[in-house]
C-alpha cells in the first residue's frame, strides 16, 4: 500500500506505543498532535475516532484505533519490516497470544491498580485477569521463554506488551522483577525505540500550555 500514513496522537498518551511501532516499520508518516480536551472531542477528530481519544491511524481510507490493533495492522500492512510471524508460521499463535494478553488482562489490571480499585477475592473469578499477582507472573513467564515474546524475532507484540511492562514498572502498576527489567532494558535500547522517545519528548508541551 502506498497511501499516506497519518498518525493522530499526543506525546503523553498511549500514542507513544504507536510512535515506536511506526519507527520500527520505517515508512514515512505524518503526525497530527491532538491537545487533550476540546481538540480531541471536536467533530473533526470524532470523524476519525468517535471515542475522541488517541492514538488513531489513517492509512489512505482505512482508519484503525486501539494500540494493539494499530500495531497488528502495521505489522501486516508492511510485512517487509518483519514485525509479525508470517501467515502459516506456528509462532503466529504465540505472537497473537501475547499481543492480546496485553490488550486484555494487562490493560485492565494496570488500570485498576492505578485507580486503586481492589477486586474482592470472592469476585476474582468474574474478572478477566483474576488477580494482579497472576498477571505479573504471566508476564514473567512470557519474557522468560526466549529473547523476545514470539521466539528469537522482535515483533509488534514486543512493542505493545513491552511498552506496557516498561510503563507499568515506571509508574508502579507492575511489580519490578529481574526478568521483566532485563527484557525491558533490552527492547527499550532498540534504535527505533530511542528515536520514538526523542520525538515524543520533544513534542511535550510546557506545563501551562494545556489544561489537563
Amino acid at each position: 500500500m502506498t497511501d499516506e500514513l497519518v498518525f493522530y496522537t499526543h506525546p503523553m498518551s498511549r500514542g507513544r506505543i504507536v510512535r515506536w511501532m511506526l519507527e520500527e516499520v520505517g515508512q514515512p508518516y505524518r503526525t497530527e498532535v491532538m491537545a487533550f480536551g476540546p481538540d480531541m472531542k471536536a467533530a473533526a477528530y470524532r470523524a476519525i475516532n468517535p471515542m475522541g481519544k488517541v492514538p488513531a491511524l489513517r492509512h489512505g481510507d482505512i482508519v484503525v484505533t486501539e494500540c494493539a490493533a494499530i500495531c497488528a495492522y502495521l505489522a501486516d500492512a508492511f510485512p517487509a519490516a518483519g514485525l509479525a510471524p508470517p501467515p502459516g508460521s506456528r509462532l503466529r499463535g504465540t505472537y497473537f497470544r501475547w499481543l492480546f494478553f496485553g490488550a486484555g488482562p494487562v490493560e485492565a489490571a494496570a488500570t485498576n491498580t492505578a485507580l486503586k480499585l481492589a477486586i474482592p477475592p470472592e469476585r476474582e473469578g468474574t474478572v478477566g485477569y483474576g488477580r494482579m499477582a497472576d498477571v505479573v507472573g504471566m508476564l514473567e513467564h512470557a519474557v522468560s521463554g526466549g529473547t523476545y515474546l514470539a521466539g528469537d524475532g522482535f515483533t509488534a507484540a514486543d512493542v505493545y506488551l513491552g511498552s506496557q511492562i516498561g510503563w507499568g514498572m515506571q509508574f508502579g502498576t507492575i511489580e519490578k522483577r529481574p526478568a521483566l527489567e532485563a527484557y525491558w532494558a533490552r527492547i527499550a535500547a532498540r534504535p527505533a525505540a530511542v528515536r520514538a522517545r526523542a520525538i515524543d519528548d520533544a513534542l511535550i508541551p510546557p506545563p501551562a500550555a494545556e489544561e489537563r
